[in-house]
Order: structure tokens, then sequence, then C-alpha cells
């Protein structure tokens, strides 16, 4: 492993490549990667490097925000056969259909969906800021795009009409609360942090419901020493590393995202040694897309 290691980051720097690692992703590959973060925390970062090819270790639509954002910049996914079933249960055809039926809602999807369905959307949103966009842009009525789960999460914080695509996340939705609860029979003083992307009722019973990136930071910061973390187990190998003196417990045995944990060592060589696996996409699509994600930003206050 050290071998490929050293090759890695040599021909990193010849290429002047970058790598981006999502927090679900294998320990090893966030263990060689410039970043780890969630999926548009990396495309901005991506954004603001002067490098000249981003290696996205993360699945299809990520590395397809980035080459929205970037452009100009060769993006690479490692396994183009990453994918995201959420992300693929909303198709630009379904969602014009939808659309022609509700022609006066705003369209509000999530960043976890493909390059297509962003076009056709007024703005994206994230785990994060979804509440904030949903209350923030010009419509009582919205159309939530793909996941209901989050959707469910937005409309308990904002008193507006939200029809939900009926998309979800199949790991999150593998959670139950039968699962935290056996978790809290062991470890009584944990604090339950979960995804949005759970089940209304795993959210209702937990402390929390928080981005990726959000349950990164509450560890960091809560005073408590025992954590039940409810979103897929690659996050567990950040927060160990990053906060050594706590204890943090997978909610299920079930939260394994396989897409996730298809990128190997192996396969980010291949990708800066033969650069395969490049994202391309129609400039109309860049264009549409990106106004999406630029009124996320302009919508997040």
């Amino acid at each position: 492993m050290e071998d490929i290691i050293k090759e890695i980051e040599k021909i990193k720097k010849e290429k002047r490549a970058i790598i981006l690692a999502h927090n679900y992703q294998r320990p090893e590959v966030q263990d060689i990667a410039d970043f780890v973060g969630d999926s548009l925390e990396l495309s901005t970062k991506a954004k603001d490097t002067d490098a000249e090819i981003i290696i996205f270790c993360g699945v299809h639509f990520m590395a397809e925000t980035a080459k929205i954002l970037s452009p100009q910049k060769k993006v690479i996914l490692p396994r183009m056969d990453a994918g995201c079933p959420m992300a693929d249960m909303v198709t630009p055809d379904g969602l014009r259909e939808l659309k022609n039926k509700y022609p006066e809602y705003k369209v509000v999807t999530y960043v976890n969906s493909t390059a297509s369905v962003k076009a056709l959307s007024d703005s994206c949103c994230t785990s994060s800021n979804a509440i904030n966009i949903v209350k923030n842009i010009d419509s009582n009525k919205i159309l939530f795009v793909p996941d209901r789960n989050l959707a469910h999460y937005v409309s308990r914080f904002v008193k507006k009409e939200i029809i939900p695509w009926q998309g979800f996340c199949p790991t999150h939705e593998r959670l139950e609360v039968k699962d935290i609860l056996a978790r809290k029979k062991d470890f009584p003083d944990a604090k339950v942090l979960v995804h949005p992307e759970c089940k209304p009722e795993v959210v209702d019973i937990a402390d929390k419901a928080l981005s990726t990136s959000g349950i990164i930071k509450f560890c960091h910061e809560d005073n408590s020493k025992y954590f039940i973390i409810g979103t897929e187990m690659g996050i567990l190998h950040r927060l160990k590393k990053e906060n050594p003196e706590k204890e943090f417990i997978l909610a299920s045995d079930r939260l394994v995202c396989p897409n996730m944990k298809l990128t190997r060592l192996e396969d980010i060589y291949r990708a800066l040694t033969e650069e395969e696996g490049i994202i391309e996409l129609e400039s109309e699509v860049i264009n549409k897309a990106k106004e999406a994600l630029l009124n996320m930003y302009r919508l997040n206050y």
C-alpha cells in the first residue's frame, strides 16, 4: 500500500491534480485526499484551487457538480459505476412532467441529483441549508426533488406547501427506530445524531438531525463522550480521527452505501495515470445547473 500511495502523490504533483474524498469513502481513500468533506463543500474547494485535474472520490452526481462549478477543469471520477440510487430516482422527463402539472410551483432540488435535473430547477439545496432555501425562495408553493425525507424534515420548519418527489436514500432508509433504541440501551448517555435523509420517525427520536458536515462540527464542539451516529458508516473514520477521546457508535450495521465503497487506491492511481472517467456535460446543462447552484448561494441567508 505504501508504494501505491507514494506513486499517487508523485503523479498528483506532476499533473497538478487534487484528490477530493467524500466523508463516506473508505478510510485509506480519505487519508490520501487533499480535502475530505460533503459533496458541495468539496466542489467549492475544487473551484477555489489552481489544480488542473480534480479526482473526485465519491459518486457520479458529486463529480458532475464539481464540473458545473469548474467547467474549465478536468474532473475525473475514479469509478464511473459509482452512482447514487436516490439521484437516479428522478429523471429530467419525470421532473418536466411534474413541472407541467404544477406550473406555479418553484423547484428546489437537493444536490444529490443529476446535472440534467439541476438544470431544470429554480434552486438547489443541501441537507444543511434546505430550510433556508425553501424559506427564502420567492414562492409559497414548492416542488422538492428528489428526497421525500428531507422534504418532510424541511416542512417542520417552513410554513409553505411542499410537494415532495418520492425518492429516498436506500442506505438512510434502512435505519429504524428499533436500531437506535437498541443502541441507547447499551449507551444511555449517548447523543443521537442522524441525517435528515432518515425517515421522519427516526428523526423524531434523535437529539439532532444534521448534515455530514453538521455531524462532524457538532461532535467536535459538544462535550458529550458518546455519540450514536445515524448516517453512512464512512463518517466514523473522520470522527474518530478528529476526536480520539470520544466514542462513536454506528446506529445500525446496515448503514453502508455500496457505491461509496467502490473507490480504492488502485482506482485513484488509474484515474491519475490513464485519465479515464472524465466527466463530460453539455454547456447548456452546465449553464442552467450552475444558475440553480448560484441561486442556492444567494438564498442561503
